[in-house]
């Protein structure tokens, strides 16, 4: 079994990122004995002197138990990457965060999500799009991330708790500070109807640097990115550099050529990214137009014409999901959106390394053979 105090040690150790996790992983087996290890076996690990004296001096004033025992203090869960909990579509992106603090819950028809972004700096017309473009993604069943900063942020966050939904808030410091202050009780209130997640270990203060980073986990956890508003050099962009980093679809709310706060979500339209009028544009794209009478529903509905494609290539067998791209000759985003809601169907499972299989009782009601 895994012990993720050991875990929780590296990240408070400057220097060791995802690259040094994987590296001790790979050498020692796991990180009790990278935790334990001299000085010589760290070399031979292959770390260079910078992280290897880090890591000597921070596992000499970090006590283990007492970070553990000020984690449950503060009601924080800790999931990393042998966790099942740990988010799947989060995992797959190029630079995965190793562990996640949580409060709150993470559920699986979270994986059904949409990182909603803009300006801190929003305009009236900003914030009336993006409370009826959520609305409506909630009525959806569509999970809102966001990263609780000021402006669109705040106003995605708010809009999906007022309309019943669920909503994550990534953070760019330890969970232990609400950043902005102002939105002590915003984040409060997402505990109950979602999560507040980071990379950070508790007492990380909100420095500006932690933000960029901050933003691959909103766009890795999401099968997409909506910019409401955003200027030319607002930070919403680089959430949207990250999406295409990682595979996932932009959407973009055009807006006035007189207004500041369009510039960015006008060019975004220009390069390519998908112009949005209505949430339908966003679902339509996704393939996410049947969620809410797909859950409601106790046998399994008749599949769709991508859910047929889809079920014709799987079996019991795992399947990439890569394969499934280059097979089945739909676009990119119908694939994850189409196996996202068979997922929540019953009709696949994924498991593990975004490998999906056919689930029995599917398999016998759509009469695929092996």
């Amino acid at each position: 079994m895994t012990d993720i105090r050991f875990w929780v040690g590296f990240s408070l150790i400057p220097g060791i990122g995802r690259v040094r996790f994987q590296q001790l992983e790979r050498h020692f087996g796991d990180l009790e004995q990278a935790w334990k290890a001299p000085a010589a076996e760290l070399r031979q690990a292959g770390l260079d002197r910078r992280a290897m004296e880090s890591i000597l001096t921070g596992r000499s004033r970090i006590s283990l138990d007492e970070e553990m025992e000020k984690l449950e203090r503060s009601r924080v869960k800790v999931l990393i990457w042998p966790d099942p909990a740990y988010p799947s579509r989060l995992k797959e992106i190029p630079d995965p965060p190793p562990l996640l603090y949580l409060r709150g819950t993470l559920l699986p028809e979270d994986e059904v999500s949409l990182a909603v972004v803009g300006t801190r700096r929003a305009t009236a017309y900003g914030r009336e799009v993006a409370e009826g473009l959520v609305s409506d993604l909630v009525h959806s069943r569509i999970t809102i991330v966001s990263g609780l900063a000021r402006g669109i942020d705040s106003v995605a966050h708010r809009t999906a708790l007022e309309t019943g939904g669920r909503t994550i808030a990534v953070f760019g410091c330890g969970l232990d500070h609400i950043y902005p202050p102002e939105n002590l009780k915003l984040a409060q209130a997402i505990l109950e109807q979602g999560a507040l997640v980071s990379e950070y270990p508790l007492g990380t203060l909100p420095r500006a640097e932690n933000f960029p980073r901050r933003n691959r986990i909103m766009s890795g956890l999401a099968l997409g990115v909506l910019v409401v508003e955003a200027g030319d050099a607002s930070g919403a962009l680089r959430t949207v550099e990250h999406a295409l980093d990682q595979g996932r679809e932009v959407f973009a709310v055009p807006g006035s050529i007189l207004s500041p706060a369009s510039r960015g979500t006008n060019r975004l339209i220009q390069e390519g990214a998908k112009l949005v009028r209505s949430a339908q544009d966003i679902l339509e794209e996704l393939n996410l137009t049947m969620i809410p009478r797909q859950l409601e529903m106790k046998e399994l509905a008749p599949a769709d014409e991508p859910e047929l494609a889809l079920l014709k290539l799987l079996s019991r067998e795992p399947t990439h999901i890569d394969d499934l791209y280059r097979r089945c000759g739909l676009p990119v985003a119908t694939v994850s959106g189409t196996l996202a809601v068979m997922e929540l169907k019953g009709m696949v499972k994924q498991v593990g390394g975004m490998n999906y299989v056919l689930v029995r009782e599917a398999q016998e009601a759509y009469g695929v053979r092996e």
